[in-house]
């Protein structure tokens, strides 16, 4: 990192956030809202992930939720009550097939969408609705074709319509924490960071609908929820298929296209044998069970090695086919600190550890004070409106920002490249699999704009 570099995140860091480094306008192809208008959204896919959504949208009073598209009757249903719970009128329902989210976008009165669909529609979706420009507020995944990510970016610069990247954990308490130390320069120069998926997710996989989790053997067609779909990538896929929640918090303290870019990756993929351990042994399942027979491609641990352009190092974890408690493995590492988390990310639940600071006792410290002392300012001012919020809180200020950002006319801080560069790692890292390893280029969705770009995640407690 250059010393210009490094004088710049410390000077923004230590004035007070936002005061040097604002967001620029988000409609390059209108004029906005007023903070007065109310947001009008439309939802694609309200399965259990958008019903959350739905949720968090129905008790604000500068949203007015317009329609929904799903085929699925049931999952309509449930969220044409949480509307109800609410107070809220009726949304408009599209759900003549799988096709019928194109009735809602021909909508005039609909300013944005939330899409939250299995992951082979992202592309589809998300491009046809920004050219029906409508904002999009798009789920996490990884892309099934690394030429979906160039037409993500490629739709974006023709059209100018913003899509806004849902990474929830960015906004995780602790994560948002330790990114507020790295920017005062706690933890000195970054050299390396860790993140994953590392979940059981065999419940989820193989589920049929009688209870949420360790529900069955089956999947597709006979599957509930995202048994349908999810677990064919588990079947025909090898890599890593869910990088999002690993990637983006630590692309955000390394001002990943903002300063800094990932150049390469490395991907090596460990036999597969849980998935079927777990359907022979499951009390519905057994040897003689359809889903028994099925030979799964998607290795049990799948580990990437990322290389950035100012020199730091990222290794990223999926695990969700194996026994294990919930973790996703963070890890920062600096010139002059270290932290890393284990479990679901509660203050209490890391290691934290800075040389001078603790007088080089070489002793871990909990890092419940730290999380405490250092906590974003964004956290303090709305904690009381994310309790409740789905996944600790992360899910309101997802949306809080979604919604904030289209009525203020600020960009989004997690924009179409961003989506570009952390939905590549997918078939970026099957390819590098299926070579043995190699080691594949991450290409520059920004084209050599990152050189520029100035970092914006929670740099304001605005929002």
């Amino acid at each position: 990192m250059s010393n210009s570099r490094r004088n710049f995140i410390k000077t923004t860091a230590l004035a007070s956030f936002g005061a040097l480094v604002l967001p620029h306008s988000l409609f390059a192809y209108s004029k906005g809202f007023t903070t007065d208008k109310k947001v009008r959204v439309g939802f694609i896919g309200v399965g259990l992930r958008g019903q959350e959504h739905v949720k968090l949208l129905a008790k604000r009073d500068d949203v007015e939720i317009v329609a929904f598209a799903d085929p699925s009757k049931i999952m309509l249903s449930a969220s044409q009550k949480i509307l109800k719970d609410n107070n809220k009128p009726e949304a408009k329902e599209f759900s003549n097939g799988e096709y019928d989210y194109r009735n809602l976008l021909k909508l005039n009165n609909i300013d944005a969408v939330v899409i939250a669909t299995p992951w082979e529609w992202h592309l589809t979706q998300g491009v046809e609705a920004m050219k029906a420009k409508k904002i999009v507020g798009m789920e996490v995944s990884g892309a099934i074709k690394l030429e979906d990510c160039w037409e993500f970016v490629k739709t974006y610069e023709e059209t100018k319509v913003p899509i806004f990247m849902m990474e929830n954990v960015c906004y995780r308490r602790d994560i948002m924490a330790i990114l507020n130390m790295v920017r005062k320069g706690m933890f000195g120069e970054l050299v390396h960071g860790r993140g994953g998926y590392q979940h059981d997710l065999r419940g989820v996989l193989f589920n049929d609908g009688v209870t949420p989790y360790n529900s069955g053997a089956e999947f597709g067609e006979k599957g509930f929820s995202e048994a349908k779909w999810r677990t064919e990538h588990y079947v025909k896929r090898n890599g890593e298929l869910y990088p999002t929640h690993g990637l983006g918090p630590i692309s955000m303290m390394m001002d990943v296209n903002r300063g800094n870019r990932l150049t390469h990756l490395s991907s090596f993929s460990s036999k597969s044998l849980g998935l079927h351990k777990y359907i022979v042994e499951h009390p519905k399942g057994g040897e003689n069970h359809p889903s028994a027979k099925v030979k799964f491609n998607q290795g049990d641990v799948v580990t990437t090695q990322i290389a950035c352009a100012n020199g730091e190092t990222i290794l990223l974890t999926h695990d969700t086919s194996l026994q294990r408690p919930y973790d996703l493995g963070f890890r920062v590492q600096g010139t002059d600190g270290i932290w890393q988390d284990f479990g679901s990310g509660g203050a209490d639940q890391g290691h934290i550890y800075f040389e001078k600071t603790m007088n080089h006792t070489h002793k871990w410290d909990n890092t419940e004070k730290w999380i405490k002392d250092y906590d974003h300012p964004m956290w303090k001012k709305f904690e009381g409106k994310a309790s409740g919020a789905g996944h600790g809180g992360m899910d309101f200020f997802v949306m809080n920002t979604f919604i904030e950002c289209i009525k203020r006319n600020i960009e989004f801080p997690m924009d179409v490249y961003d989506l570009a560069t952390w939905y590549s790692i997918t078939p970026l890292s099957e390819k590098s699999i299926a070579k043995g390893g190699q080691v594949v280029e991450i290409p520059d969705f920004t084209k050599g704009q990152w050189k520029s770009r100035k970092p914006i995640f929670g740099m304001t407690d605005e929002f």
